[in-house]
């Protein structure tokens, strides 16, 4: 936070009379924050007023100097729960004899420059009121306060004012209007205010639209069909969801056969943290984040099954929930709804998105009627719009902190704020990646990083992310000077850049992928515009290369606005092109056919159950399409690298049934004694040649595939050779990273600048002979792998360098558009 703040002088002239304006930045609209002003300026005596307006909050005060500084000194350490104070300006205010007191004033319009607070998990306060039967909201599912409650997912247009939500087609009831109008009171301008008198209604329906009859409430209701083996459509904050009980197989395999959703884990709801911790231990940094007002879905390692059994056996979690992966993703109640939906469970219930595999989620009761009356058995519904579909959050504890996987419901659109030197960069508008796609919108040293919007190659999606990015730019009131891209020609996220740019002569600016990666890393790092380059380390599953090929295991030295590429990850051909993304065998035979040739591999290996599999496919056609390069890129990808190694070892040999299963499932596997306990020198090794074309140093997995095959050939159990294979590759980056490093140092200076330059050929930022080495920026979505961040870092850190990591925004290509905002607005920057 940045404050302009006068020094109190001394005491002696701390009685002078002053008038200040006090502009205040941040989140600090729909928080309670206003009441908390007219407290405190009441508590210290003060005249004056405050207003919301387009900038944040503006207030006027009158007193004496001493007073004026205690007043913003409270302010500070008795800020509202959801609020966070960003700026604090301040500048004289001469009309101090007009005022005889404190008052809240209505808020004033103007070009948008504050921020929008996420959506927030219902207050202790409000929960003790739908529980308390003498409260006038017992039981009532919207109930809220400005501690809590919706806000991106009502809201058209700021300042948030009820008139500017979805709430407005609801008029208050007297009782609620009162409470909105009384600053003492927590609910003073809470714009979602509402009772069961005058507020939004649910109602239990059925798949054909029509309303059910029933002895209770319509939670109870539907809590009952739960338990019966029913699956519920519930309208919940941001869209539908479906949900089932979680120990019932039956419910949970007929879910996963109608959502069309075959092995993707779903994520559960539990009640309280008693219910999660009889199926998950949760040490204090998990249970703050499932009890923080994002209330994320966090990711937890089971208890082993022998002992979870013993807990409870009467309720185990059905293996249809997440096959495969050993962990379960766990949320709280998020909504009042959500709790009296729950209240009765002792066990979880299964909450996944409402939609067909790869569709956006429903919002419009009309619609998820038409998309999910297939699947569901009865429909919660109520009458309050969903402005727009905000997902639920996913959140996962590695290496000791909290690391958002997906940033959504709860953290956006809270803009980020910006390292130093970013302050005069123009307004830009970053589009994103194909997959787990966000969008950015960044000026005056903050970024918005949008909700997630998923994969843009389903249709709906791709409608979805085009109306959001114009809702955001009229919300927000962005005018960009300049639209960020991805390299890739064929991402429809750069398709929609270039159209809006054309359309309205914004210019362009080109980013690489991995760049991105590994600026959004240093920018949520708070590395400031013109610090010293970082030394990235960015491992996906593919990104479009400035060099035209497939890039995806990346070393480089990178600033803002330029990088050099020093290594990367040997390039192996990918046979069938996209088909190899689906099918991991293609990428295990590539892979073999460069580590051996195929008839050094079959006369070694030539008992090997992947040897036979091999022979009885189409080898010839194969060869020859990698021979001549007819649908066989070669990419640089580690997450390639992942698939083949766990095909190899025989998961998901033939597809997978969702992006990323494969390395995913082979984490899961790996034996956790072999990885603490077994010395290194048992690890798979990874050569380090330089390449002749280009001077990158090249991590050659050929060594790797040796000891892996020969494992598999003494029959090594896989859980074994999982951990072999993860703390072999960590090492193998560890020695990459400090090789590059040293050779940085030796030379004294940065090896060049610009995509696709050769080491030498011009500066990209001066980086001195000393002693400390470059931080290293850890990103890409294979850093997403516990096992493999963990391991990376420790030895990064044993090392004696500085790690940069993903915390705010995520790893994989959901952090893609702050990486590619903060590369144009440094490009972009005036002299």
């Amino acid at each position: 936070m940045s404050t302009s703040m006068h020094p109190p002088g001394g005491r002696s002239g701390s009685v002078r009379p002053v008038g200040e304006e006090i502009r205040v930045r941040g989140l600090v609209q729909g928080v309670g924050f206003r009441p908390t002003v007219w407290r405190l300026a009441h508590d210290c005596g003060l005249r004056g007023d405050v207003r919301n307006d387009s900038d944040g909050v503006l207030i006027h005060a009158c007193g004496d100097v001493w007073t004026v500084e205690q007043f913003l000194a409270r302010l500070q350490a008795e800020c509202p729960p959801l609020a966070r104070i960003d700026a604090i300006e301040r500048h004289e205010w001469l009309s101090v004899a007009e005022m005889d007191d404190f008052r809240i004033v209505p808020s004033a319009g103007g070009p948008v420059q504050t921020g929008v607070v996420p959506d927030a998990v219902t207050c202790a306060d409000c929960l003790a009121e739908i529980a308390d039967p003498a409260n006038r909201r017992y039981r009532y599912p919207f109930t809220n306060c400005t501690h809590c409650g919706p806000r991106l997912s009502i809201i058209d247009a700021i300042p948030y004012d009820r008139a500017n939500t979805t709430m407005s087609a609801f008029a208050m009831c007297d009782a609620c209007r009162a409470e909105y109008e009384n600053p003492a009171d927590r609910r003073f301008h809470a714009q979602p205010v509402a009772c069961a008198v005058c507020g939004p209604r649910v109602w239990l329906e059925a798949p054909d639209g029509a309303p059910l009859e029933t002895s209770s409430d319509a939670c109870v209701a539907a809590s009952v069909a739960l338990q019966r083996g029913s699956i519920v459509a519930v309208k919940g904050l941001g869209g539908f969801q479906l949900a089932c009980d979680a120990c019932d197989e039956a419910a949970v395999a007929r879910l996963r056969r109608l959502k069309r959703r075959e092995r993707k884990p779903f994520a559960l709801l539990a009640r309280d943290l008693e219910v999660v911790r009889r199926y998950a231990p949760v040490d204090d940094v998990e249970r703050a984040l499932l009890q923080s007002a994002a209330g994320p879905i966090v990711i937890l390692r089971t208890h082993d099954t022998s002992a979870s059994a013993a807990a409870d056996p009467l309720a185990p979690i059905a293996p249809s929930v997440a096959p495969g992966v050993g962990t379960l993703g766990f949320m709280l109640p998020s909504t009042p709804l959500h709790r009296l939906l729950v209240e009765s469970f002792d066990r979880p219930l299964v909450l996944t998105s409402g939609n067909t595999s790869d569709e956006p989620q429903c919002i419009d009761n009309a619609d998820a009627r038409a998309r999910l009356g297939r699947i569901a058995d009865l429909f919660l519904m109520h009458d309050r719009d969903v402005a727009r579909r905000v997902d639920d959050s996913v959140a996962r504890v590695v290496f000791g902190a909290p690391r958002v996987v997906r940033r959504s419901r709860g953290y956006a659109p809270a803009p980020l704020m910006l390292p130093e030197g970013f302050e005069d960069t123009p307004a830009i508008l970053a589009m994103g990646g194909e997959l787990k796609n966000t969008f950015c919108l960044s000026r005056a040293a903050q970024a918005i990083v949008s909700h997630h919007m998923g994969d843009l190659e389903d249709a709906l999606t791709y409608a979805d992310y085009r109306r959001s990015v114009m809702q955001y730019l009229t919300l927000f009131e962005h005018e960009p000077q300049v639209v960020a891209l991805d390299l890739h020609p064929e991402y429809l996220s750069r398709k929609i850049g270039c159209d809006l740019a054309q359309a309205r002569q914004w210019p362009l600016e080109e980013v690489q992928h991995h760049h991105a990666h590994i600026a959004s890393c240093m920018a949520e790092n708070g590395l400031p515009i013109d610090a010293q380059p970082v030394l990235g380390v960015a491992l996906d599953g593919l990104g479009y290369g400035a060099d035209g090929t497939l890039w995806g295991g990346e070393f480089m030295l990178a600033g803002y606005r330029d990088f050099i590429r020093l290594g990367m990850f040997k390039p192996v051909a990918m046979p069938g092109g996209v088909r190899a993304i689906h099918e991991p065998w293609r990428n295990t035979y590539a892979h073999l056919l460069a580590a051996f040739g195929w008839e050094t591999f079959a006369q070694r290996y030539a008992g090997l159950d992947l040897q036979r599999f091999f022979a009885a496919r189409p080898r010839d056609m194969l060869d020859s399409m990698i021979a001549q390069g007819v649908n066989s890129p070669l990419a640089s990808s580690a997450g390639r690298l992942f698939d083949a190694v766990a095909a190899a070892t025989g998961l998901c040999r033939e597809r997978v049934l969702y992006e990323g299963q494969a390395a995913v499932e082979f984490e899961a596997l790996v034996d956790p004694l072999a990885l603490s306990e077994e010395d290194d020198a048992r690890a798979y090794p990874f050569g380090l040649a330089r390449e002749t074309q280009g001077g990158l140093r090249c991590l050659d997995p050929q060594p790797m595939w040796t000891a892996l095959l020969d494992d598999l050939q003494r029959a090594t159990p896989v859980p074994v050779i999982a951990a072999r294979f993860h703390k072999g590759l960590a090492i193998a980056i560890v020695q990459m990273v400090e090789l590059l490093v040293d050779e940085l140092i030796q030379a004294g200076a940065a090896r060049g600048s610009g995509a696709g330059m050769s080491p030498g050929d011009a500066p990209l930022v001066p980086l001195s002979l000393r002693a400390a080495a470059p931080d290293v920026a850890l990103s890409g979505g294979v850093f997403q792998n516990r096992v493999l961040l963990e391991q990376v870092a420790a030895r990064l850190v044993a090392a004696g360098l500085r790690v940069l990591s993903h915390r705010q925004v995520p790893a994989n290509d959901g952090g893609l558009s702050l990486g590619q905002a903060v590369v144009a607005a440094a490009r972009r920057r005036a002299p």
